[in-house]
């Protein structure tokens, strides 16, 4: 499987070969504070699987040893790795793939520092698009 994705103002374009290690969504304070977002979709990828193909993100030390990358232009979130508690792993941020639907997440995590009110999320009412009125 070959997945491609990129950021918002398509300075950055990325691709990715082969299945993911697993597709997680992060309620981590760390994650929730970079994104600015009650929860971050990240597929990890063995690091060889992820190429960028456009532009050079920008790189973040976001702890010791924690390190995000994002476009310096627009903002976006890329990706995310850890050489000591993930080696040779990446983590893309998949909201950022052309097509996020086909890989749906599998499990969720940081759940202990997840928002209250994100647990009963599901239940608020929806729209399709903005409510009129």
């Amino acid at each position: 499987m070959t997945i491609t994705g990129g950021c918002h103002c398509g300075a950055i374009r990325y691709s990715v070969e082969g299945d993911p290690v697993t597709h997680a969504l992060c309620h981590c304070t760390d994650c929730r504070r970079h994104a600015g977002a009650p929860m971050v979709g990240w597929a990890m990828f063995k690091q060889p699987q992820v190429s960028v193909t456009k532009g050079k993100p920008k790189t973040y030390a976001s702890s010791s040893h924690g390190r995000r990358q994002f476009c310096a232009d627009c903002g976006t979130g890329l990706f995310y790795s850890n050489a000591e508690t993930l080696p040779g792993i990446i983590d893309v941020q998949s909201a950022t793939l052309d097509d996020p639907a086909k890989l749906p997440p599998r499990v969720q995590i940081q759940l202990a520092e997840r928002i209250a009110w994100m647990k009963d999320a599901h239940t608020l009412p929806g729209f399709e698009r903005f409510p009129s009125g």
